[in-house]
């Protein structure tokens, strides 16, 4: 027998399955149930783009394309980083933000080799660094969920390869600060860390300045799509640049994980930042508003300074409890424990109708 004995490789074995997808199953069977779990936009892919797809297809752009990515979507998405001020030597259209994690990992990290990864957490960070038969050493962030050098650097280890920021964070909402943003890359370059900053939720912040690690650093490997941006989750559809080096092996590695990304999607994004998000990030602003003044009445809870999620602390500190309660009543959360290491905290969505995410707080603050 294999030395885990079982038929199934290691990683298969370290891999926890997805309490989102568990939740958003729950929600499919019951439509009738207020849900505040749901992890992308409210808002539609503006009509626009949805022209440029059927055009697309119409005109037959149905066929492989090379694995960087088209030129012209090269072109447009290196354009835009460098109004952006973001610094890098290449980039790599992926299978959305997802893709370009885990073809950074698989690129950067062998067996026995050590990730570190702020806690709380996106789900998916932790079972990418499993599948490539690594080790995620969580940074814990409680009770601000402010990420610090100072808790990162005794967790370096002669085995520490890469570390994944998320800023803006889910489930957090937490936007880090310039300042220690500054002296975790200094940190990390001194110890010969890689960089992954996941930076889906840019268009989204509010209060706070945002800052993409790749303007303060040219060995930053920044990850980003237009999942959250233009609406586009379905479309798996993403970019992921920084030093060429890498990239040419992430390249590789696509090459032979999925060939290359979808060609609509890839024909459609050729207009996509001529997106005005502005209305929409003042909209979440408001609904950011409205969650944190009613729910801190009631939970201890930090205020987002970007995405659209909220994470107030569970009565108790039991979130699991607190989740069979809501979903009792008819409300849908994600229990902390499926981002952290901690079950104490819950993850509100509130990229929800107005309407429906006002009567779902009132039904959660009822319940304490």
């Amino acid at each position: 027998m294999p030395r885990n004995q079982s038929r199934f490789a290691d990683r298969i074995i370290h891999l926890e399955p997805s309490g989102i997808r568990k939740v958003f199953e729950i929600a499919n069977a019951h439509p009738e149930y207020i849900n505040l779990s749901i992890g992308e936009p409210d808002f539609d892919i503006p009509s626009f783009l949805k022209e440029e797809g059927i055009r697309a297809i119409r005109e037959g752009y149905n066929r492989y394309t090379p694995t960087r990515g088209i030129p012209e979507l090269r072109q447009v998405v290196a354009d835009h980083l460098d109004r952006l001020g973001i610094q890098f030597e290449d980039l790599l259209i992926t299978a959305g933000a997802t893709g370009g994690l885990l073809m950074s990992i698989l690129a950067l990290t062998d067996r026995g080799d050590e990730v570190l990864v702020p806690d709380p957490y996106f789900v998916a960070y932790r079972n990418i660094v499993y599948m490539a038969g690594a080790k995620p050493v969580g940074i814990d962030t409680y009770p601000d969920f402010q990420l610090r050098a100072d808790a990162m650097e005794p967790l370096i280890t002669e085995n520490t390869r890469a570390l994944i920021i998320n800023s803006p964070n889910n489930p957090t909402g937490m936007v880090y600060r310039r300042s220690e943003l500054k002296k975790i890359i200094a940190l990390a370059e001194e110890r010969d860390i890689q960089i992954i900053s996941d930076e889906v939720y840019e268009p989204f912040v509010y209060s706070e300045e945002f800052i993409s690690l790749g303007q303060l650093s040219r060995h930053i490997l920044v990850v980003n799509s237009f999942s959250k941006s233009a609406a586009m989750t379905g479309w798996r559809l993403g970019y992921t640049s920084g030093p060429a080096e890498i990239i040419e092996k992430m390249a590789m590695l696509q090459q032979y994980a999925y060939a290359s990304t979808n060609s609509v999607a890839q024909r459609t994004a050729l207009k996509v930042f001529s997106i005005d998000y502005e209305p929409q990030r003042r909209r979440y602003e408001k609904k950011r508003d409205f969650c944190f003044d009613r729910l801190s009445k009631k939970f201890q809870v930090q205020k987002p300074g970007g995405s659209f999620y909220i994470f107030p602390r569970a009565p108790q500190d039991d979130a699991t409890a607190f989740f069979n309660l809501a979903r009792e009543k008819g409300v849908l959360i994600i229990p902390g424990k499926d981002f952290s290491k901690k079950n104490t905290h819950f993850r509100i969505s509130f990229a929800v109708d107005d309407k429906k995410l006002e009567r779902g707080i009132e039904i959660l603050l009822s319940l304490v």
